[in-house]
């Protein structure tokens, strides 16, 4: 009867190979959470007063109990997911990854939508704005603070959730061949899969881009409540009425396919951000799309922008 040593357990459960891909993704965490703080330290120095009002935002934010709920649930979510039964007939790491990106996009919009009410919308009812914009503070500062002040608490949950977001998808392929009986993936295997994921990360943080701005836009005339509905319904149509374009239907229904048209003339597309598609083929999102999403996203988010800059400039604020 042999006995059981540490040598020959660790294979039998994968963890060299997940734990491999896991060293590689921390090492990756930890060089973007380093250009994170640097970027920071920039705009305290490039922009001082939008700094300031960006830095006091991202404060309250980061301090306050919803951004603990959001972390705690999107994490408890993530780790739960790699062991729920999907019956994929082995695909359920497609279902892992694909949740996975749901629920770290969905916990920063709302994060976004929530702080851009309570920061904006709240602080003009409550007049705190006044008291800002009465010292040497334009307008298009105030916004543009409070837009980077939101951003900087949004990216900071997004990089917790993400990170432990890959770590969980490298235990999952461990995990699902392990219950399968089958060859355990090797160290190289797992990190290849995890890097094919990081592309549907960034998709997934410039789509959280456009809709904070447009959050902040909405802020400046709305309270919470609209401005949840109205972001809502622009995720829903953002995500639903290009694919109606796509169809059939435009062909058979002429006029469902104007206002579709229409809707994709004036909201953003956010199916340009999706992943769904190249996960359930088994295709990998190139470095070029990439780029041309994040153009799209910053071309999108300027807009959005200046249209908040106008809806505020003339606001009463007494």
């Amino acid at each position: 009867m042999h006995s059981l040593s540490f040598s020959n357990l660790e294979p039998v459960i994968g963890l060299p190979a997940w734990l491999s891909a896991a060293s590689k993704v921390d090492t990756m965490a930890l060089v973007v959470v380093a250009v994170f703080v640097v970027l920071i330290m920039l705009m305290r120095l490039v922009l001082p007063r939008s700094g300031a009002i960006a830095w006091v935002t991202a404060k309250e934010t980061l301090l306050q109990p919803l951004f603990l709920i959001l972390t705690l649930v999107g994490l408890f979510g993530l780790f739960i997911f790699p062991f729920l039964p999907y019956h994929t007939l082995g695909e359920d790491v497609k279902i892992v990854v694909s949740q996975g990106l749901t629920l770290v996009k969905l916990a920063c919009v709302f994060l976004a939508i929530w702080t851009a009410s309570t920061s904006i919308a709240d602080e003009i009812e409550g007049k705190t704005a006044l008291m800002i914009l009465a010292k040497p503070v334009g307008r298009q500062k105030f916004v543009f603070g409070k837009y980077l002040g939101v951003m900087v608490a949004v990216t900071a949950l997004f990089l917790i959730l993400g990170i432990f977001f890959l770590n969980t998808v490298s235990y999952k392929l461990v995990y699902d061949a392990r219950e399968s009986a089958k060859d355990l993936p090797t160290a190289v295997e797992c990190w290849q899969y995890v890097r094919g994921i990081v592309p549907g990360l960034f998709l997934a943080y410039f789509e959280t881009i456009v809709l904070t701005a447009i959050s902040i836009a909405i802020s400046t005339r709305l309270p919470l409540l609209p401005n949840l509905t109205i972001c809502l319904t622009i995720y829903v149509l953002g995500h639903i009425v290009p694919m109606i374009v796509a169809t059939d239907a435009v062909v058979n229904m002429p006029i469902i396919g104007f206002f579709a048209s229409l809707v994709c003339a004036f909201l953003p597309i956010l199916d340009h951000f999706n992943m769904e598609t190249a996960i359930a083929m088994n295709r990998s999102v190139g470095w070029e799309y990439i780029v041309n999403a994040g153009i799209y996203s910053v071309l999108f988010a300027g807009v959005a922008m200046m249209l908040s800059l106008l809806l505020f400039e003339d606001r009463d604020l007494a």
